[in-house]
């Protein structure tokens, strides 16, 4: 290479914030394969938000001044905003979000762009962005599973004297409250908001941002300042772990694929509920499609995808953790691969909570053949055995029992409330006088008052629990939003 190529190079390389160090120009293939602006875009707002606080705190150590400041300030709100609009040409070149905001603002500001770097690196800078990206997300996380588990209150309401058989092994088991049913998810989905607020708490206790490229600094840099200027209690106690570490980011994952999986088996019900083999409900045109070929047809789209997608979010939680399964510290260009599943899993989870509330708000219950197939007197075998229990029989004893009489009615194709006394007593002698007449749908769901159970007043009272458990937790969020 010749002196004059030498230079050539050497100005070409230093576009690059590493740039010094190199003599020739990164092939266009690599510049294409390490670029993630495409997607690291995302982060854009949180890179500028920790841009300024960075800068005031730079400014109070006399790392810059007063003016630079200003100009800073001015300029990184103009990039933000050219960013989320989507004007701002991208650059593979310049490789990420990090570096557009850079390169944008050297351009509006000039020199003092250069200043805002000093006493950091990109690799805490983008785990500080990570952790404020997930911070949003768990936020609209918790919001979006309130806001099913609302829907499902109201509807829960709306049918609390609507009987339907409970399934296990998908076999018709034991008849229960459509309302107790489906509050059944109004449980789940809660669980799910409650992983995500204990999560909010981890996302919030240490800022990243000081820890440098894994070292710290040797500038006087008030870590403390920047990190309650961007909402963390605390920086970082180890600043390799800080740059090193996304087990929050799987612990986001992980909290995203149990709440899909959560949706995937509402979605399950909804599929085989809306089937010409159950018809217990319907879905409403705006939440379903049709065939191209099959004039007839109205397909269950939504909760099918629903359904499938719960399976997008599984794959990004074993994609994060194969990925970090063998990175030593600190900081890695693996990581960069830690951003795709995130940014995936919040909107899948995102959209999925949307289109499940209002294809459930706008559902259409079949009661009459709800209650038909709740009206199995075979439904009420283990309220039949469970009256030999209270004669005194071991409950083993009337399983078997009760099961020769179920064996018998579907056998003589006979209905379990038509026999008589005297034919229960060929079973077992201890059936007591009137067992037929002590059985019934109303009864047997009225019977089960234990906590937890199907009897009206239970169901009642859980929905009001419920109310006022959502009610709380939306009033938390909202207050902890303004703060």
């Amino acid at each position: 290479m010749s002196d004059e190529s030498h230079r050539v190079g050497s100005r070409t390389a230093s576009r690059k914030p590493w740039g010094g160090r190199f003599r020739s120009d990164t092939d266009a293939a690599v510049e294409r394969f390490t670029a993630s602006i495409h997607f690291d875009r995302a982060l854009a707002r949180y890179d500028v938000r920790l841009s300024a606080a960075h800068a005031r705190m730079l400014c109070e150590q006399k790392l810059l001044s007063p003016e630079d400041l200003e100009a800073l300030l001015q300029g990184l709100e103009r990039v933000g905003e050219e960013i989320e609009g989507g004007v701002l040409p991208l650059d593979p070149a310049l490789e990420d979000v990090h570096m557009h905001v850079e390169a944008r603002l050297r351009e509006l500001v000039g020199e003092a762009a250069g200043r805002l770097h000093a006493g950091r690196s990109r690799n805490d800078q983008v785990a500080t962005d990570l952790l404020l990206y997930l911070q949003d997300s768990v936020s609209a996380a918790q919001h979006g599973l309130h806001g099913l588990r609302e829907v499902l209150l109201a509807r829960a309401r709306e049918h609390l004297d609507t009987v339907l058989p409970g399934y296990t092994h998908l076999q018709r088991a034991q008849p229960v409250r459509l309302a107790h049913h489906w509050l059944a998810f109004v449980e789940m989905f809660g669980r799910d908001a409650a992983r995500f607020r204990d999560l909010s708490e981890r996302l919030r206790a240490a800022a990243p941002l000081g820890s440098g490229a894994l070292a710290g600094s040797t500038l006087p840099l008030d870590r403390q300042q920047t990190a309650e200027a961007l909402g963390f209690v605390a920086p970082s106690a180890n600043s390799m772990d800080a740059v090193a570490s996304r087990d929050l980011a799987l612990e986001f994952l992980s909290d995203c694929a149990i709440a899909g999986v959560h949706l995937s088996r509402l979605a399950e019900e909804l599929v085989l509920w809306s089937s010409a083999e159950f018809g217990f409900v319907e879905l409403a045109d705006a939440y379903a499609t049709g065939s191209s070929l099959m004039p007839q047809k109205k397909n269950p789209d939504v909760p099918e995808l629903v359904r499938g997608k719960s399976g997008r979010s599984i794959g990004n939680l074993v994609t994060l953790l194969t990925v970090l399964k063998g990175l030593p510290l600190t900081y890695n260009r693996d990581l960069q691969e830690d951003k795709e599943p995130v940014f995936d899993s919040a909107a899948t989870l995102r959209d999925s909570l949307e289109v499940m509330a209002g294809a459930l708000a706008t559902l259409r219950v079949d009661v009459p053949r709800m209650r038909e197939a709740a009206g199995d007197s075979l439904l009420l075998a283990t309220d039949l055995a469970e009256l030999l229990v209270v004669e005194g029989v071991p409950f083993r004893e009337a399983h078997e029992a009760v099961g020769q009489v179920v064996a018998h009615c579907l056998e003589a194709g006979r209905d379990l409330l038509e026999l008589s006394h005297d034919e229960l007593r060929a079973f077992h002698a201890a059936f007591p006088a009137g067992a037929g007449e002590l059985l019934s749908l109303e009864r047997a769901l009225e019977a089960r008052k234990l906590p937890g159970g199907t009897a009206r007043t239970r169901v009642a009272a859980a929905l009001d629990t419920a109310e006022q458990e959502i009610a709380a937790a939306l009033a938390t969020l909202d207050a902890g939003a303004t703060r």
